[in-house]
Order: C-alpha cells, then sequence, then structure tokens
C-alpha cells in the first residue's frame, strides 16, 4: 500500500557549501560592479541628458531636442533612446554566466586545502594520533588553521598516552596488594601445621596489605576529584591549614630525624579547604619522606603582590633538574633512594599538580644543587565580594 506522496520526486535545494556561497558573492559583485559602470557610461555620456523625444508637426524626421527636466520619466526616456535595453539584458546576462563560472573555478581552488585538512583529519582517530597534517608550505591562514589541528593532535596524543600509562600503572598498583594478600593465605591454609600465631600473623600482614590498597585508592579518588576542578570556593588562610598540617606530622618527621620548619604569615586565599589542606598535606609529605636522615623541611606562607604564596623546601638526595617536570606525573618517582621510609606511589606529587590547577593557581618547582626540592605554589587573589566560580587554567614553571 503506497502512502500519499510516496513516489513523488522531491526538490532537494543544494547544500549551501562555502565553494556554493563564494561563487554567488564572486558572482554578485562582479554583476554590481558591471551594473554601476554602466550606468556610469551612459549618465555620463555627451548629449544624455538631452534626448528626442518630440517631432515636428509636418513629420520631418529630424528629431527636436529637449533638455532633461529632472523626472525619472525623462531620464528611461532617454537611457532607452540611446541604448538598446534588451541587448544590455542579453550582455548582463552573460556576464552572470561568465562570473558563476569563473567564480566556481576560483572557488575550487581555494577551499580545496579545506577539504583535504577536513579528509585527513576524519582519517585520524585515537589510534593514530601520531598522524599530523600535510600542509604545502604557505604562510596563510589555511597553514595557520593545519598547524592548530596538528597542535591539538599533539597534545591530544600526550594525553591519550599518558591516560595509558595511567591506568596500566594504577592497575598494576591496585593487583599487587591482592596477589601478595592470596599468596599469603594460600602459603598458611597449604601449612598442616600452621599455630594460631601463624594465622594471626598471616591476618595481620594482610590487613596490612589492605590498609596499603585503601590509601592508594584514597590517593587515586584525591586526584581524580582534584582533576574535575572545584566544586566549591571559600575564603581560607593558608597559614592556618600549613599549621595545622605541620601538627599532625611533627611525631613522624622526629621519628625520622628530619627537622620541621615554619614560618607562617596569614596568607588569604580562596578555594576548596579540604583540596588545599591534601595539597598542604602532600607537599609536606613528600618533604619528610624524601629526605635524608637529619634532614630539614621547611614551611613557608607569605602574601604576594600576585596572591598568597605557599612554599615548601627540604633537603634530600640530588635530583637531576630535567627530572623535576616527571615527579609530578602520576606514579613517578626518583630511583630506589627516593621510596624509603614508605613514600608511597608516586601519586603525591601529581596530586599538587592536579589541586594547583584546579584552583587557578602556579606552581614552581626548582631542584637544590645541593640536594632536595624547593616548591613553591602562588595562589591568585580573589575578590572579597561577589560569586566565585571554578577556575581550571594554571601554570607550571
Amino acid at each position: 500500500m503506497e502512502h500519499p506522496g510516496e513516489g513523488v520526486p522531491v526538490l532537494r535545494i543544494p547544500r549551501r557549501t562555502l565553494r556554493l556561497r563564494l561563487t554567488l558573492l564572486y558572482a554578485a559583485v562582479f554583476c554590481c560592479c558591471a551594473l554601476v559602470l554602466g550606468a556610469a557610461a551612459v549618465i555620463f555620456k555627451p548629449g544624455f541628458l538631452v534626448h528626442s523625444s518630440y517631432r515636428p508637426a509636418h513629420g520631418s524626421p529630424h528629431a527636436v531636442s529637449r533638455p532633461w527636466d529632472g523626472s525619472l520619466g525623462s531620464f528611461l526616456s532617454g537611457l532607452t533612446a540611446h541604448h538598446n535595453v534588451g541587448g544590455g539584458l542579453a550582455m548582463v546576462t552573460i556576464l552572470l554566466v561568465l562570473a558563476a563560472g569563473a567564480g566556481w573555478l576560483i572557488a575550487g581552488r581555494v577551499v580545496r586545502p579545506l577539504r583535504a585538512i577536513t579528509s585527513s583529519a576524519r582519517a585520524i582517530s585515537a589510534s593514530n594520533l601520531h598522524e599530523r597534517l600535510a600542509m604545502d608550505g604557505h604562510d596563510d591562514e589555511i597553514a595557520e588553521l593545519g598547524d592548530t589541528l596538528n597542535g591539538l593532535f599533539g597534545r591530544l596524543e600526550a594525553s591519550f598516552e599518558s591516560q595509558r600509562r595511567f591506568v596500566a600503572n594504577a592497575s598494576h598498583e591496585l593487583r599487587t596488594p591482592l596477589s601478595a594478600s592470596r599468596a599469603l593465605l594460600q602459603v598458611t591454609l597449604a601449612d598442616p601445621d600452621a599455630t594460631t600465631g601463624t594465622l594471626r600473623a598471616t591476618c595481620q600482614d594482610v590487613l596490612e596489605l589492605g590498609d596499603q590498597q585503601e590509601r592508594l585508592i584514597a590517593a587515586l579518588l584525591t586526584l581524580a576529584s582534584s582533576q574535575r576542578g572545584l566544586t566549591r570556593t571559600e575564603p581560607l588562610d593558608l597559614a592556618d591549614v600549613a599549621g595545622k598540617v605541620l601538627a599532625a606530622r611533627q611525631q613522624e618527621a622526629e621519628r625520622l630525624g628530619i627537622h620541621l620548619g615554619a614560618a607562617l604569615v596569614p596568607a588569604k586565599a580562596a578555594g576548596d579547604p579540604n583540596l588545599a589542606e591534601s595539597l598542604i598535606a602532600n607537599l609536606v609529605d613528600n618533604a619528610i619522606r624524601h629526605n635524608l636522615p637529619g634532614g630539614q623541611a621547611e614551611v613557608a606562607t607569605r602574601p604576594d603582590g600576585a596572591g598568597s604564596v605557599l612554599s615548601v623546601r627540604n633537603t634530600g638526595p640530588v635530583i637531576p633538574p630535567d627530572e623535576v617536570d616527571r615527579l609530578f606525573e602520576p606514579f613517578q618517582q626518583l630511583g630506589a633512594q627516593r621510596v624509603r621510609h614508605g613514600a608511597g606511589y608516586g601519586l603525591g606529587l601529581a596530586i599538587v599538580d592536579a589541586i594547583t590547577a584546579a584552583h587557578g593557581a602556579t606552581l614552581r618547582a626548582r631542584a637544590r644543587p645541593e640536594g632536595g626540592l624547593d616548591v613553591e605554589v602562588t595562589f591568585p587573589v580573589f575578590p572579597d565580594e561577589g560569586p566565585r566560580g571554578p577556575v581550571l587554567a594554571a601554570s607550571r614553571s
């Protein structure tokens, strides 16, 4: 059964491509210019303002000239008397066709590089982000567009690669405690002479592995929540937050023989207090754990013209300057010396970097020539009044 309208051809309007629009624009401009030039030639032609509209009464073939009286009818009458309107319209039509054809060819050459860029960009996917658009070397807007897209593909490639490494490292770190726990339980169950003390010791080891896994999951959640940006913003004092963190870690520092120093000056900022505390805690933990016996760690806060500054400096092993940026990536550590005293999973500085970005702050890290690391975070100045939304831009030098 056929429905009404089926089988009837439908007139489809051609898609308004860039080439079509350029062609129409070129033809319209060309014809307008031609009409203006033609009108100017007619208006300024000698004798145009005088036209023959009357003949003598006795039918003489000689025309009697009458001056132009300024009216539209007189203008059109003069135009008709001096020129063939039909021929003029035919000439305009021919010019329009020629202009459209020339415009179509010129527009095709203009949009050809854009079509090549579109085709190449469609062919690039997550599996071949290493490929780039091939440009012809011209220094124009199209080349600038291609360079911009190539830069975007480069950033996407780096992001995808970082994500793959993160997933692989996280999977490995999460699987390790589970494998160790299973091995301990299997060995204990396979021992026919296992005693109550052996079972208790095994359970204690499994609990410790569970605590490690819980700390890792908490660190991953903190990293993920930091990368989402701020959900709330409120005034805070970096000195108060840093004082709370130092008080909670004083005993651990004394146990490891690390001298904790503080120079806390009120430094107002705005942000998420929990994330700000996590940032300072991870910096202090990094300064304590990656230090030398008898070393020092100093935390300072101060107001600055560009905002409020938090700085953490510590002694420790020598860090190559070209390795500093890598330490702020997830699961990155600096050799065996950096994992003493239960240094963790290499997520602390990555969390610091993510929280810094969420607050729109600036992070600077410098390797000390004598060993250790200097880290400085500058929080931007926020207005005292008015709404405060999440700020996602950040930089690190």
